[in-house]
């Protein structure tokens, strides 16, 4: 069934000499794998090799077969033209990081339209913000709104349970983080990407919640994988 969709490119795998097999998470349609034929040797198709970078945002004219298998695309043109996401290192890295998270996260073959609206608007600010030193801490704490279990907040207790996704006085689970992560988390919790310059967290702080979220995250989806780039990401920004 040909189907149009705007998409956000996940991952790419080299297959063959000349062709990709790419993952996409699409607005339409949840995730999506494609195989794209002869790509790594066509310099003239209207569908470029460049198209399939990590987190490239797409509009698509795809054939999808329903059937779990690999889908093929018709038609491809960028939506977000970025301007510093492919080329700064700091911003790769970042990326890097991101589509990994993603491609352990995201799994379901169905829309899910506000995820899709969270990921494009949080990329386009990635791309133009150069204050980006919490970004991977806050786009992961916001991602687990989209998942289901972002948590729930109430400030006056003394501890946060990681099991449960709650402020406690008394934890139910092994699970639970206190001062002064519990601080760093709460100062997280409601801040918009707008507002992120404003967060001011050391390296070794910007570490520890990092590794709490991603403790957190692996306690409530069965699927998600600690990204192999984090130690890369420590050291950017170490």
């Amino acid at each position: 069934m040909i189907q149009k969709t705007k998409a956000i490119v996940i991952s790419s795998l080299k297959y063959s000499d000349s062709s990709l097999i790419v993952h996409c998470y699409t607005e339409g349609y949840g995730i999506k794998a494609y195989m794209l034929k002869g790509i790594l040797k066509s310099k003239k198709g209207p569908i470029r090799k460049s198209f399939f970078q990590p987190l490239t945002q797409l509009e698509l004219v795809a054939n999808h077969n329903n059937k779990g298998n690999l889908n093929s695309i018709r038609e491809a043109q960028i939506t977000q033209h970025y301007q510093h996401l492919h080329t700064d290192i700091i911003k790769q890295s970042i990326v890097l990081f991101v589509s990994e998270v993603l491609s352990t996260c995201l799994k379901e073959e169905e829309a899910n339209p506000d995820l899709f609206h969270y990921l494009e608007t949080a990329f386009a600010w990635l791309d133009i913000n150069d204050k980006t030193a919490n970004f991977p801490i806050l786009f992961l704490l916001q991602l687990t709104k989209y998942l289901g279990f972002y948590p729930e907040a109430n400030f006056d207790k003394l501890f946060f349970d990681l099991a449960e996704g709650k402020f406690t006085n008394s934890p139910n689970s092994s699970y639970f983080v206190k001062k002064p992560e519990i601080d760093y988390l709460r100062t997280l919790l409601g801040t918009t990407f707008e507002a992120l310059s404003e967060v001011k967290f050391n390296a070794k702080q910007r570490q520890q919640i990092l590794e709490l979220l991603i403790q957190y995250i692996n306690l409530h989806l069965h699927t998600f994988r600690t990204p192999k780039s984090l130690k890369v990401l420590h050291a950017i920004f170490q």
